[in-house]
């Protein structure tokens, strides 16, 4: 040796020194990737159902997770992958909607492995790149299925008002009605107070919607859970809407629960 010192990469091929980067940068990553973590606990409000206990965790906006037995069921997951740190990856993606606070392809392909499975409506199953669409259950408003042992009921979701029709068409996105042991829980996505709603019977836990002016008012969200009782009801969707409001609407004479939860936290 004469004392030179040597550039880190001498003595390194080209390619050599393309593998250096390829593992460091895979290296980096693990560390800065912020999404689901693999065994992961859901926390969060919790309902006694015949088979253990439903958990409900309020994420952002129209999106949560719901945990039962060994589940995890995303609702409309978007915002990227960073929004879902510490949460466990989802088995069962619903989706609601093609609007961009209900579907975002981006977070599906990084959150859902090649286990997870999706439920959409066809306008959402049509803009799903390949490898999502082929693990797609594609519900019409109406139509049923089992998926991953839980029975799952597509509901209409339009609006009714002539000047807010165009937001929200009937027959393009779904509401959802799902059955974990016994509960069945209903999600409306966005919608107005419709007869398809107003209708349901039964209902255990409810997320419901209310914000102008592409949805419905708290005065138009209080009757119609005033119309169909839910045991439980969640604002959610609710941006700008006056939720103390609406829980007053409600009133406690019908023995609806009001829960009023935080979905817009930083």
């Amino acid at each position: 040796m004469n004392g030179t010192v040597l550039p880190w990469h001498a003595g390194l091929s080209a390619l050599g020194i393309a593998r250096f980067f390829v593992c460091t940068a895979a290296f980096m990553a693990s560390f800065l990737f912020t999404g689901p973590a693999a065994g992961a606990a859901l926390t969060g409000d919790r309902v006694p159902t015949n088979d253990g206990d439903l958990i409900i965790h309020p994420i952002n906006h129209a999106t949560l997770a719901l945990g039962w037995k060994n589940l995890t069921v995303y609702a409309d997951p978007v915002g990227g992958a960073s929004r879902f740190t510490g949460l466990p990856r989802p088995d069962l993606i619903l989706i609601t909607d093609i609007h961009a606070d209900h579907f975002n392809v981006e977070t599906l392909e990084a959150l859902a492995d090649d286990r997870a499975e999706l439920v959409a409506p066809p306008a959402v199953a049509e803009q799903l790149p390949a490898a999502l669409r082929k693990r797609t259950t594609v519900l019409t408003n109406g139509s049923s299925k089992s998926v991953m042992g839980l029975t799952i009921h597509a509901l209409p979701m339009y609006n009714l008002t002539p000047e807010r029709r165009q937001f929200h068409p009937k027959g393009r996105g779904n509401g959802y009605v799902a059955t974990f042991g016994g509960k069945r829980v209903y999600l409306s996505g966005d919608t107005e107070d419709i007869p398809e709603m107003r209708d349901l019977k039964n209902i255990d836990v409810a997320f419901l919607c209310m914000n102008l002016p592409y949805t419905m008012t708290v005065e138009q969200a209080a009757s119609a859970v005033r119309a169909f009782k839910p045991k439980i009801v969640y604002p959610y969707h609710y941006r700008g809407s006056d939720l103390n409001r609406f829980k007053e609407l409600v009133g406690t004479d019908l023995g609806v629960e009001v829960r009023l939860r935080d979905w817009y936290r930083p």
